[in-house]
């Protein structure tokens, strides 16, 4: 991957939880606050306004590791936050990585995640979508059907009882419900295929 892919990638993603804000927000309604999209899309606004190429993916990624932090309220933006900041220690000072240095990066966000936010596969998080990608990933699946498996990874979610963050708190309530944190998490693999595909 490239930098230039890097940007792309954020973008993409942008325009993705844009077109999807209002879904993501009716789903942060039943199990969270309601403002899972409205939060993330203005975090993200904020990364493609100031993302450019600069020479060094490290810098990069940090960039938009401190932008979501300071922009996305909630648990997310802390977790998307500090597993960015933590995966760009990683990356190189250029501006293309191989294949290998992007699986590295995406571990040490993962266990970032892990270490930051206690939650695993089950617990009705972004985890459930996180954790198998990144498997599916590494065991040599192409990107696409990563991105894909993601997405049902997501609505698998729906019939778990969260056991982790606010939604944690409605016990059984919490079933019958996407999480929102895993769809805009599929969303951000949807985004990958489309550039790494293109």
């Amino acid at each position: 991957m490239t930098e230039s892919d890097f940007v792309a990638l954020w973008r993409a993603f942008y325009d993705k939880v844009t077109a999807k804000r209002d879904e993501l927000n009716q789903l942060d309604a039943a199990i969270g606050d309601g403002d899972h999209g409205t939060n993330l899309a203005r975090g993200l606004g904020r990364v493609v306004e100031e993302l450019k190429p600069s020479g060094s993916l490290r810098a990069s990624c940090r960039m938009v590791g401190m932008r979501l932090l300071s922009t996305v309220g909630g648990a997310s933006g802390a977790l998307w936050g500090s597993a960015l900041v933590s995966a760009s220690t990683v990356l190189p000072d250029e501006a293309q990585m191989n294949h290998e240095t992007a699986l590295a990066a995406l571990s040490r966000g993962i266990d970032q995640m892990r270490a930051r936010g206690k939650a695993e596969v089950g617990d009705k998080t972004m985890m459930d979508v996180w954790i198998p990608a990144v498997t599916a990933l590494e065991s040599g699946a192409p990107v696409g059907d990563v991105a894909a498996q993601a997405m049902s990874s997501a609505e698998a979610t729906r019939p778990l009882q969260a056991r982790r963050g606010r939604a944690a708190y409605l016990g059984s309530r919490s079933i019958g419900h996407v999480d929102p944190g895993s769809l805009s998490t599929a969303l951000w693999w949807e985004a990958l295929a489309e550039v790494v595909d293109s």
